[in-house]
């Protein structure tokens, strides 16, 4: 009785500062219905500061975003940035178009306005490589963006960047996390009416601008493309971007062209999920593009899909990746490429034959962004960062430009992105890739299932010997530590298997490849069949391992 009566008072405590009507009402009604269940679940915890920032579902208490977390979230903020000496430093402010985006960004610019430091806000909701951009155009000392990317429609979330452009990586997490936990009550936080600066639109036209960088003057530009923004921010500044540099204009999803919080028309917001791209192949069926590009509700992914056999097909995020790579060492490109461990090893191979440098780094832009001497970076996700000078992040505005001019270029000597893919495949081997993503509504279900791999390391996957496994919380010679295991599998075929919780999602990845050899375009069919049957049989064992 004691625990239940120490329960309400915490929520009352907390329902006494909410400032938000919406979120009061709602604790109000599970105080008064004495909801206990609902009530713990809320008030566990709190919902955890770290390298993504924060991010989970819309609601009252500690354990939701709202308001009064992301109150004290952008206090915690600022008192970071002032002991690192930035006080009185700008920090600019980026949104998207979901609940209760535009509310947590004008929370976080009057919090640091009382902070003392100087904040400015972008006009209106914005694709995220946006504000990336803008925080070294602007000479920000950081950077927020109130985003969560291609998460459920209930979702919310606050992603942090610092003066470089990049996202915030370990110390900087645990040292703003401790300042959050510092913070007392929301009284204690001073909010001012103003004081902060509402940007124009010039952030955003030398944002577009800047995407000048990424084409080659000159370069072929009749690609038909499809587009949808999948209901998110987009649509607007993609078109812009096309129009500038002589595209045909992209014919749109009109379904999907707008911002809309509900994200009717998908079960989850994400290109990548199972029928999230239907209307958009349904638009191609109608108007035969050449190619068919959609980006995520933030816009700082992009997806890609290509005409197959009478339909549509989306290329992975890796077959983008080694496309986009291909294409820039044709246009000359110098630099080091990099991606995360959990990419095609394509990249390597492509960089190797082109002279180029390679690194691989753990997932994430956060740590693709700082790799020294970075001119381009991929990971499997669907995020691209094509212009590191412009955007320390991905972007999938540029990203999209990019796999424009590419297939313009492809067009013109009547070739397709599938044939470019098919010359890589020849020259390095065919590196057929897949996921065992397995969604939880309980969180142990991955600690056992990542427990049991290292009880038990499997000796073998679909027949192929594991010749090396690497526990990644141990770390490498060139990795920190991070929760992870990696498999390098050989027999007939070599094959490489990391498993690893996700970092922004309830779910166990499992990110698989296997490389099949090809002497001759010929054995190009047959080699994508044993493939995927090897990447099958991969996934079944590894499911048996895992307990699942």
């Amino acid at each position: 009785m004691q625990e239940q009566d120490d329960l309400i008072t915490r929520a009352q405590a907390w329902l006494a500062e909410d400032p938000d009507p919406e979120t009061a009402a709602e604790l109000a009604a599970l105080i008064g219905a004495g909801d206990t269940a609902e009530l713990t679940d809320r008030f566990s915890g709190t919902l955890q500061f770290g390298t993504a920032g924060l991010r989970g579902e819309i609601g009252a208490g500690p354990m939701r975003m709202n308001r009064s977390v992301v109150i004290r979230a952008a206090a915690g903020l600022a008192a970071y940035l002032k002991a690192q000496g930035h006080a009185g430093g700008l920090v600019v402010v980026g949104y998207d178009a979901r609940y209760k985006s535009a509310d947590f960004a004008r929370d976080t610019a009057a919090v640091m306005t009382g902070a003392g430091l100087r904040a400015a806000v972008l006009p209106r909701p914005l694709p995220t490589p946006v504000l990336a951009y803008a925080i070294r155009h602007l000479g920000a000392v950081a950077g927020v963006e109130v985003t969560a990317s291609h998460n459920p429609p209930r979702d919310n979330g606050y992603k942090v960047y610092l003066g470089d452009g990049s996202q915030i990586v370990s110390p900087a997490d645990t040292e703003i996390a401790a300042e959050i936990a510092r913070v007392d009550t929301l009284a204690s936080v001073p909010r001012p009416e103003s004081g902060w600066e509402d940007l124009g639109d010039e952030v955003l036209e030398a944002y577009l601008a800047r995407t000048d960088a990424v084409l080659t003057p000159g370069s072929p530009r009749g690609v038909r493309t499809v587009y949808t923004a999948m209901h998110g921010v987009g649509k607007d500044v993609v078109m812009a971007a096309f129009a500038r540099h002589g595209f045909p204009e992209p014919v749109l999803v009109a379904e999907q062209a707008e911002p809309d919080p509900a994200f009717p028309t998908v079960a989850f917001p994400n290109p990548e999920e199972p029928g999230a791209m239907d209307l958009a192949f349904a638009r191609a069926a109608e108007v035969q593009p050449d190619i068919v590009i959609a980006n995520d509700p933030d816009a700082d992914r992009c997806a890609v899909a290509v005409p197959d056999n009478g339909g549509w097909r989306m290329l992975r995020g890796d077959e983008v990746g080694a496309l986009l790579a291909e294409h820039l060492v044709h246009k000359g490109a110098t630099g080091v490429f990099a991606e995360s461990i959990v990419s095609s090893s394509l990249l390597g191979r492509i960089a190797q034959a082109a002279g180029v440098g390679h690194e691989e780094t753990l997932t994430g832009f956060k740590w693709i962004a700082r790799v020294e001497g970075l001119r381009y970076g991929y990971e499997e996700a669907l995020g691209y960062c094509v212009d590191p000078e412009g955007v320390r992040d991905k972007d999938g505005v540029t990203a999209a430009l990019l796999v424009a001019e590419l297939a313009s270029e492809l067009k013109e000597q009547g070739r397709t992105l599938s044939d470019l893919l098919d010359d890589l495949a020849m020259a390095h081997g065919l590196h057929a890739t897949d996921q065992l993503s397995v969604r939880v509504s309980d969180l142990s279900v991955i600690a056992s299932a990542m427990a049991a791999l290292r009880a038990q390391p499997p000796v073998s996957l679909a027949g192929l010997r594991v010749v090396s496994a690497e526990d990644l919380a141990k770390g490498t010679q060139s990795l920190p530590p991070t929760d992870g295991l990696r498999y390098y599998l050989d027999g007939a075929y070599k094959a490489r298997v990391i498993a690893r919780p996700s970092g922004t999602e309830p779910k166990l990845k499992c990110y698989l490849e296997v490389v099949v050899p090809v002497a001759e375009a010929c054995d190009l069919a047959a080699a994508r069949v044993t493939g995927q049957e090897v990447l099958d049989a991969i996934k079944k064992d590894l499911a048996a391992a895992m307990g699942l």
